[in-house]
């Protein structure tokens, strides 16, 4: 399975914006899927968490209320939509996914996207 991350850029305090992670060469359904962010000097943290039907979903506490994360399986996409964004939402976002053997909520991640930058300027 390869993953896409994009959508990120460079937005001000209060703005919204959606990522979009796209998955090729295998089947998107028995994955849950997670957006990880990594900001500068920071370790990498999980974002949020979606399972494999879109039913459950969990996020950090840093986003919650601010942040939904949603699938739609038939295009093969996962999706991150920041709103409300903070000066200490930037950093490079990551979507991973790890396959339905892995449990819920996963611990461990299959597969990585590249990372897409976003940057909140206040």
């Amino acid at each position: 399975v390869q993953l896409q991350a994009s959508g990120g850029g460079l937005v001000q305090a209060g703005d919204s914006l959606r990522l979009s992670c796209g998955a090729s060469g295998g089947t998107f359904s028995i994955y849950a899927m997670a957006w990880f962010r990594q900001g500068p000097g920071k370790e990498r943290d999980l974002v949020g968490i979606i399972n494999w039907s879109g039913s459950s979903t969990d996020y950090a506490d840093s986003v919650k209320g601010r942040f939904t994360i949603s699938r739609d399986n038939a295009k093969k996409t996962a999706y991150l939509q920041m709103n409300s964004l903070k000066p200490e939402d930037t950093a490079v976002y990551y979507c991973a996914a790890a396959h339905l053997t892995k449990g819920w909520p996963p611990r461990e991640y299959d597969y990585w996207g590249q990372g897409t930058l976003v940057t909140v300027s206040s």
